[in-house]
């Protein structure tokens, strides 16, 4: 008998430990339209035009906005897309997120995003 093996990626907030009650971890927020597809987990910053893309690490010394993704989304060149991020008070896998850096690090414990 012969199976197929079958490889998932990330699952929906896999990556998350612990949120704050009534889940008020979580928001909406707007991706900026593009190439990129987003999986879950993908650390997010928010542009100056208030859409969020991949992590882009600030100016010294300048404060960012910093979002975690909640489920993924496919990337779309027509338009602007609404998606659901953890962006305060809660705790992560830190192996379970994609685009950690430095800088990404000390924005998400800036939001009181724990990493474990």
């Amino acid at each position: 008998m012969n199976y197929d093996i079958v490889t998932q990626g990330a699952r929906t907030a896999a990556f998350l430990l612990n949120e704050a009650s009534g889940e008020r971890s979580r928001e909406q927020i707007l991706l900026l339209k593009g190439n990129a597809a987003y999986p879950p987990g993908q650390i997010l910053s928010k542009n100056a035009a208030g859409k969020y893309v991949a992590f882009a690490a600030p100016a010294e010394g300048a404060a960012v906005e910093v979002a975690i993704l909640y489920e993924g989304r496919p990337a779309d060149t027509t338009a602007d897309r609404y998606a659901a991020a953890v962006v305060r008070d809660c705790e992560v896998v830190e192996s379970l997120l994609v685009g950690l850096t430095d800088p990404a690090r000390a924005a998400l414990l800036a939001a009181g995003i724990i990493l474990r």
